[in-house]
């Protein structure tokens, strides 16, 4: 039987010189943003969520309140999950707004930086950001990967 290794193909998704660089995993009951949208109202979910995450959550809500819930704790939970991943928690440059979860054309979701204090930041220590979400009726969970940076090809011999 050959137990040769499978060769790592390098795509749009991976790089053969990748390596994790950070993980971040968060776990989330839904109650727990239901009162605090219930006590902070719209400020809460304003606090949280970028410009495009905010326009989706408002058409989520307006169908259903439990869909927009959800959204708003996978979303909170997400930027949880990525804030351990690069090791800072809350606090700058990573705030709540700087980042949002969006959603590939795809379906799957990915991660954008819109603060470019973070993105300088990020862009001279990691490499590509991963994200899954999952939602169930009593708890969302967010699980992140960073990778290292790509290598500066102009330090190549």
């Amino acid at each position: 039987m050959n137990l040769a290794p499978v060769p790592v193909r390098a795509g749009p998704l991976s790089r053969a010189d990748a390596a994790i660089a950070g993980i971040g995993l968060d776990l989330l009951r839904p109650e727990r943003v239901e009162a605090s949208l219930a006590r902070f109202g719209d400020r809460f979910a304003q606090k949280i969520l970028g410009p495009e995450e905010w326009l989706k959550f408002n058409a989520r809500r307006e169908r259903s309140a439990v869909r927009g819930i959800r959204y708003l704790a996978t979303r909170f939970a997400a930027k949880e999950a990525f804030s351990k991943a690069i090791g800072l928690g809350i606090r700058m440059p990573m705030t709540w707004r700087a980042v949002q979860i969006l959603n590939h054309p795809s379906g799957r979701p990915m991660l954008q930086i819109r603060d470019p204090g973070l993105q300088a930041w990020y862009a001279q220590r990691f490499g590509p950001a991963h994200v899954s979400l999952t939602d169930e009726r009593d708890i969302v969970a967010a699980y992140v990967i960073v990778e290292t940076p790509a290598p500066d090809p102009s330090l190549w011999p």
